[in-house]
């Protein structure tokens, strides 16, 4: 259960975040900041995408865009987006509830710099109703994740 294992990271890794969970859907940029009453760019989305044979994950502000040149030039190959399927198989969490804590598989994870905005942004917690009030530094930090400059803000 991809709640579960988010839970269990939090437990091991960073006891003091609460897993915040809601009763309505924030499975989309839009339904989260309405939610949780915040900027859509404050919601922190992450990006499962295929770079080579590897697989990655990009967590950026809400509301930027990937920019497939700067893309390219940060990884070294173009990137595809993951199926729905190819994203559970991988990540464990489902569309919508994908973030970078608790991970079936260990992935390599990047924070876009867009992310810097902001002292706090809210990425889902493993599943489409839940969330976490965290720094993006400190994302950074828990899932040793590099930084990169690889979107536009919308």
């Amino acid at each position: 259960m991809s709640l579960e294992s988010v839970r269990q990271f939090f437990a091991e890794h960073a006891p003091d975040i609460e897993i915040i969970e809601m009763s309505q859907s924030t499975a989309t940029v839009e339904l989260a900041a309405r939610v949780h009453g915040v900027a859509p760019g404050q919601i922190a989305k992450t990006l499962s995408l295929k770079v080579k044979d590897e697989v990655v994950l990009i967590v950026t502000r809400g509301d930027a865009r990937l920019d497939n040149r700067k893309l390219k030039a940060a990884l070294g190959a173009k990137a595809r987006m993951l199926s729905v399927d190819e994203v559970v198989n991988w990540t464990g969490h489902p569309v919508g509830g994908v973030c970078p804590f608790g991970l079936e598989n260990p992935l390599r994870i990047y924070c876009d710099e867009s992310l810097r905005h902001f002292d706090e942004v809210l990425p889902a917690a493993g599943a489409i109703h839940s969330a976490v009030r965290i720094s993006p530094q400190r994302i950074a930090e828990l899932t040793q994740a590099q930084w990169v400059d690889v979107c536009e803000a919308v």
